[in-house]
């Protein structure tokens, strides 16, 4: 019996001090008091309390945490009565001061959270309230900090989730949206139209000019034709008045060098006056050195005449 309540005795033992060591996990701490009184503070890692006399009063999470307020109702400075919820991101900076410092502090927050939002929106306006949430925010945020740090709590955001107005407003506030979403699908419409239509005149503009400069290039191009085939028929009677005055040159070379006498020229003469008078002309001057020349030839042609007839 003895050894038995001695193995009893040890395993009591040994379970009291296993229940004294305790690990403090990551981003938490331990608020530790002895015989009722605070003791310390135990941050993250392995940690031995007094059996009996010491205990852990609270676990305290460090990491930032998130609350959502329920709707409270506030009243705006033009009387209009509207409902906000807020949503607090706050952090435990001091375990100790947030385990001594109020008995409920989610519930403390959330009624000083209240408060605060009744005083700013207060002081504005239904038409600011709606529009000046950033500013509420700020204010909402800057009142909480101060006011929770003797708790040990830092307030780092304040957000407003909704923002509810009273029914009648809702409906005067949607029938406005209505008629600026209209009066924006109007002048977009219009818009639209308007950049139609300087887009068809730009084309016809652009047609237009198109056309404008096609025909300009078509009249360049018959000018340029024209003027070429005058070019080229000029060039063409230039060389035919060219190539006579050469034929004449060149006959009248070959007359001088084949030493003709006046007969001759007097006979080439008479040649060119036949050839004029082939023409229209109804009355042509003979110089007398062919009119004699002229009827030479005829009796020689009745003399040759003569002899073939006998």
């Amino acid at each position: 019996m003895p050894f038995i309540f001695l193995i009893v005795l040890l395993v009591i033992i040994l379970l009291i001090l296993v229940s004294c060591i305790k690990i403090v996990p990551q981003a938490s701490a331990f608020v530790v008091e002895r015989l009722g009184g605070y003791q310390a503070t135990w941050s993250v890692g392995l940690h031995f309390k007094m059996p009996i006399i010491d205990r852990v009063a609270r676990r305290v999470p460090l990491k930032e945490q998130v609350v959502d307020f329920a709707p409270q109702p506030v009243i705006t400075k033009d009387n209009v009565t509207m409902r906000i919820d807020t949503v607090v991101f706050f952090q435990i900076t001091d375990p100790k001061l947030y385990a001594y410092g109020v008995e409920n502090p989610i519930m403390a927050i959330e009624n000083l959270s209240a408060t605060t939002l009744r005083n700013i929106i207060g002081d504005l306006e239904l038409d600011e309230t709606l529009t000046s949430r950033e500013i509420i925010n700020t204010k909402m945020r800057s009142a909480l900090d101060v006011a929770t740090d003797p708790w040990g709590i830092k307030v780092n955001r304040v957000e407003l989730k909704n923002i509810i107005p009273p029914s009648e407003i809702q409906d005067a506030m949607e029938r406005q949206m209505k008629a600026e979403r209209e009066r924006r699908e109007a002048v977009t419409r219009a818009e639209g139209e308007k950049k139609a239509t300087i887009l068809v005149a730009e084309g016809k503009k652009e047609s237009a000019i198109l056309d404008a400069e096609a025909e300009k290039q078509a009249a360049i191009l018959r000018a340029e034709a024209r003027r070429e085939a005058t070019i080229k028929e000029a060039e063409g009677q230039a060389e035919a008045i060219l190539k006579i005055q050469q034929a004449n040159a060149d006959g009248l070379r070959f007359l001088r060098e084949a030493n003709v006498d006046d007969a001759v020229l007097q006979l080439k003469s008479l040649e060119a006056f036949a050839k004029a008078a082939d023409g229209k002309a109804t009355k042509i001057i003979i110089p007398s050195e062919i009119q004699g020349l002229a009827g030479l030839a005829s009796g020689l042609a009745e003399v040759c005449k003569d002899k073939n007839v006998q």
